[in-house]
């Protein structure tokens, strides 16, 4: 919709430039919630940055290794990531196991930083869309909805404010709960019930999508499986709980 931002004789690419915004936020929400909770703050920033910066190689790593055809003889165009792009599934995979070892080397405990991880993740996922309806490929299945806006010469579901909407939902959850959880991992299981919850129904709407064989959207599965092991964590701590408060 919007590929570049002006500023005078400037002209930035929109998506990039969402993203390092978010980037900021998340950084700044990470000490805020790691003090919320009573986490150690610089703990909590180097788990986040280190998830950050590992997480941008891998998803351009992914990228590049998918389309290899592509860099094989333009080798400095892999360094140049501005006017191509990422694969978000490598950078969730590549932040997530940098995050764990970066715990196991701290000998961090696990299941509280999760929770405080939890409204950070939510949020960097809200920014992604973000960047994906203002500058990216995103975009949504035709509707005659009167919300839906023209994309392609169609008019198509807003798919990625769906998405945003479905992190302002996990992140009230969160809130809602930071006070009233049980157990240590609560937080973040919750947050993950609910984002996955939103996730397994706007995706039905998302045009590009990675499709698994037999017709299913890829990320709908992940997400049901993602719910699913959550709502059995979260059945077996709170009974955990109350065994242990009895």
């Amino acid at each position: 919709m919007y590929p570049a931002i002006n500023f005078g004789p400037l002209v930035l690419p929109t998506a990039p430039f969402i993203i390092l915004i978010g980037v900021w936020v998340c950084l700044v929400l990470a000490e805020r919630v790691a003090g919320r909770l009573g986490l150690d703050a610089v703990i909590m920033s180097g788990l986040v940055t280190t998830g950050i910066i590992a997480g941008f190689i891998g998803a351009r790593l992914t990228f590049v290794f998918l389309y290899w055809p592509a860099y094989q003889n333009n080798l400095l165009g892999i360094l140049w990531p501005i006017n191509s792009g990422f694969n978000v599934w490598g950078g969730i995979f590549f932040g997530a196991a940098a995050m764990f070892f970066y715990g196991r080397g701290k000998q961090i405990p696990t299941a509280p930083y999760l929770d405080a991880l939890a409204p950070v993740l939510v949020t960097g996922l809200m920014f992604f869309s973000l960047a994906d309806f203002l500058g990216g490929p995103g975009f949504g299945t035709f509707t005659h909805m009167p919300w839906g806006i023209e994309s392609y010469d169609m008019s198509r579901h807003p798919v990625q404010l769906y998405e945003i909407a479905v992190g302002a939902l996990a992140l009230l959850a969160w809130w809602y709960f930071q006070n009233r959880h049980l157990f240590e991992g609560q937080l973040f299981l919750i947050t993950t019930v609910v984002y996955g919850f939103g996730r397994l129904f706007v995706d039905a709407y998302r045009e590009n999508t990675w499709i698994a064989p037999g017709g299913w959207h890829g990320l709908q599965i992940l997400s049901l499986l993602a719910v699913l092991a959550a709502l059995f964590l979260l059945m077996r701590g709170s009974q955990n709980a109350k065994a242990a408060s009895t």
